[in-house]
């Protein structure tokens, strides 16, 4: 009788605490996806990561770092579909869909502010000359608030430097467009102000080839023969990991020799 009755005391106590943790499982679930998808994306497995995130978005579409990581490994996945501009667009679409909810749940955080920039000037790039002038002229102001919430975020001083430097290099048909459609070109949107911001970017993430080899292109654009090496320099030390930063130690390697 009384090994009934643990056994009925017990059976009572396992089902009183099914609720609460059948409760608490889709939030240690997702806990759980984003950690693993934070160690594919820190693994430079964007595609595994990427499917991790939108199952978290499956499940809880407003999750926001979900839906910032998402649009980030959506843009830098376009990226790589050079010659299937449709696949492009369709990954550059959902990046900004992504990017668009985020900076609707928050739109101070810097994370929000930088994956709206990103996706914006990734899809305006893809797209016609006037599509492309509007979307690149819309990207500085989700830079700004972006540095504003966080002046340390290197991948946006990196998409800042590179908006200044595509602003000071228009071609002449751009110039005229952008002087119709925007009143001009932008007063900051020099090769210095360039430099400056990949020089920060670099301040804050140290190990990235991208931002040296985008310095160093920039320094061979001002004649700065002395900096662009220095900078070359520093590329080609570092460690690599993926074929995209073998392919950029490549690139920095020839241009140093040239």
């Amino acid at each position: 009788m009384r090994r009934l009755f643990k056994i009925f005391l017990l059976a009572s106590i396992l089902c009183a605490g099914a609720p609460a943790a059948m409760a608490g499982a889709p939030f240690s679930g997702n806990e759980q996806l984003l950690q693993q998808a934070k160690q594919l994306l820190n693994s430079y497995k964007d595609s595994e990561a990427l499917l991790l995130y939108e199952q978290v978005l499956a499940a809880a579409p407003d999750n926001y770092e979900a839906l910032c990581k998402a649009s980030l490994l959506h843009c830098r996945i376009g990226e790589r579909y050079s010659s299937d501009e449709t696949s492009k667009m369709q990954h550059f679409s959902k990046a900004k869909k992504y990017a668009q909810k985020a900076y609707e749940l928050d739109p101070v955080d810097a994370e929000s502010n930088f994956v709206m920039a990103l996706s914006i000037g990734a899809e305006a790039m893809a797209s016609g000359a006037k599509e492309r002038l509007v979307g690149i002229n819309e990207v500085k102001t989700f830079l700004d608030a972006a540095l504003a919430s966080n002046r340390q975020h290197a991948e946006a001083w990196h998409i800042m430097g590179r908006w200044y430097f595509k602003m000071a290099n228009l071609n002449l048909v751009e110039k005229v467009a952008s002087k119709m459609l925007f009143g001009g070109v932008c007063d900051e949107a020099t090769n210095t102000h360039a430099a400056e911001a990949l020089e920060n970017a670099i301040a804050n993430d140290p190990n990235n080839i991208r931002y040296y080899y985008d310095l160093a292109c920039i320094y061979n654009e001002m004649k700065d023969t002395a900096a662009r090496n220095k900078t070359l320099e520093k590329a080609v030390s570092l460690t690599y990991e993926t074929k995209e930063e073998l392919e950029l130690s490549r690139r920095c390697k020839i241009m140093l020799q040239e």
